[in-house]
């Protein structure tokens, strides 16, 4: 891979992730002080997630395998994506919101596959190639929220009671739109199917790798993926709205210590997978998310915002030390024949039905302790992930039987 394929890719990666981190983050605080939105109608913005994920294979099985170039498909996405976004930055309530954010991440979570697929396409050894371009998505994320809390200041007391945290919306709508217009000069990405192969539901959506919940150890990880993503749900939907409700300055900036943790402990993966096994890093995932909640149930904005840091900062545990294992256990279990079906089930069951789940509860949650107009009850909030995570530990500890599973880098 030559240098300018390399840039090229780098930069595709950092604007693909810039755009989500830059409206994501923020979504829940934009949608209940600027639309006034309830916990429910909050749980369905967020849920939107969880449906683009559950329709995104059937656009990259159906379409971009068969029929396109993935970097043009990648290129009209993402400039649809901009007009969608330019809309929700035009709205002025929820019913008028939703339609928007349905459409738009229906159209965004397939470009998470079609990025990846035009970056492995380019690399003759993507074990050792594909780290490098991937990372800038995770600065990408990362110089949004920076952007958001120290450059404009959108989500300020202040700017947030103008409502200028709309704004976010705008500039996503632009960086979309470079990325539309940037993809078509992208290296060709030709279709890998051939069009005339029968296709079916089943192989789309990775049901083919249903046979691996045979394996007991394999259905009680499968279950508890999908559990550990109720309380995983809290995080992505309250965190934002948690920390500029009670006062914290630079919310969104101070949540990019997450993503920086995330880069942090992906580097200590391989150690721990050697020296603890996969059962104790697993565990060591799950119990760092009720750490975090507790850290979030007990901390304030004061004398205590330590705590609040340190619970952000746990995310690369949390998310490393159980996504990314997992991703590695699933590859291991499944054999060459069914490894892209077994990663498309976890991912499916995950980001799909569990996250679906998970946001549904946070937002019934939020509502039930929800103290006067923008205002919670944040530590019996927070109390439930946390005992959630802390169950959903015990019984994956008690049930899963320990394996030797070898990390490959």
């Amino acid at each position: 891979m030559n240098t300018k394929v390399k840039v090229q890719l780098s930069f595709m990666m950092f604007l693909e992730f810039f755009i989500w981190g830059g409206w994501f983050v923020t979504l829940g605080t934009f949608l209940g002080d600027n639309l006034h939105a309830n916990g429910g109608e909050i749980a369905m913005a967020f849920s939107t997630q969880s449906w683009g994920a559950i329709i995104a294979p059937f656009i990259i099985g159906l379409i971009a395998d068969r029929y396109f170039n993935a970097e043009r498909i990648l290129a009209v996405l993402h400039l649809l994506g901009a007009v969608l976004m330019y809309q929700m930055f035009n709205s002025v309530d929820f019913a008028g919101f939703y339609p928007y954010v349905l459409g738009y991440m229906i159209i965004y979570m397939p470009t998470l596959a079609l990025v990846n697929s035009i970056s492995f396409n380019q690399m003759k050894d993507p074990a050792k190639e594909f780290s490098f371009v991937r990372v800038f998505g995770t600065i990408g994320w990362i110089v949004a929220g920076l952007i958001i809390s120290y450059v404009f200041l959108w989500d300020s007391p202040e700017a947030r009671g103008e409502g200028m945290l709309k704004n976010t919306f705008l500039m996503v709508a632009i960086a979309s739109a470079v990325l539309g217009v940037f993809s078509f000069t992208l290296p060709k990405t030709p279709p890998t199917a051939d069009i005339d192969e029968k296709v079916s539901i089943s192989s789309i959506l990775g049901l083919d790798a249903l046979k691996l919940l045979k394996d007991r150890n394999f259905l009680i990880f499968f279950i508890s993926s999908i559990l550990i993503c109720i309380p995983l749900a809290f995080y992505y939907q309250n965190a934002n709205p948690f920390l500029a409700e009670i006062g914290m300055e630079n919310p969104t900036g101070k949540m990019t210590i997450g993503q920086a943790s995330e880069v942090l402990f992906m580097l200590l993966l391989p150690f721990f997978f050697k020296k603890f096994g996969f059962k104790k890093t697993i565990i060591a995932g799950m119990l760092a998310w009720t750490i975090r909640y507790l850290l979030f149930a007990y901390g304030n904005a004061g004398d205590l915002a330590f705590m609040l840091i340190l619970g952000i900062a746990l995310h690369g545990i949390c998310y490393d030390f159980f996504f990314v294992s997992g991703q590695i256990y699933t590859d291991s279990k499944a054999g060459e024949k069914f490894k892209s079906a077994a990663q498309g089930l976890i991912t499916l069951a995950t980001y799909g039905f569990g996250m679906l789940i998970g946001f549904w509860v946070a937002g019934q949650i939020s509502d039930m302790y929800l103290v006067s107009e923008n205002m919670h009850n944040w530590e019996n909030i927070w109390i439930f992930p946390a005992i959630f995570a802390f169950v959903v530990m015990v019984l994956f500890a008690v049930f899963f039987k320990n394996e030797v599973i070898e990390y490959k880098k």
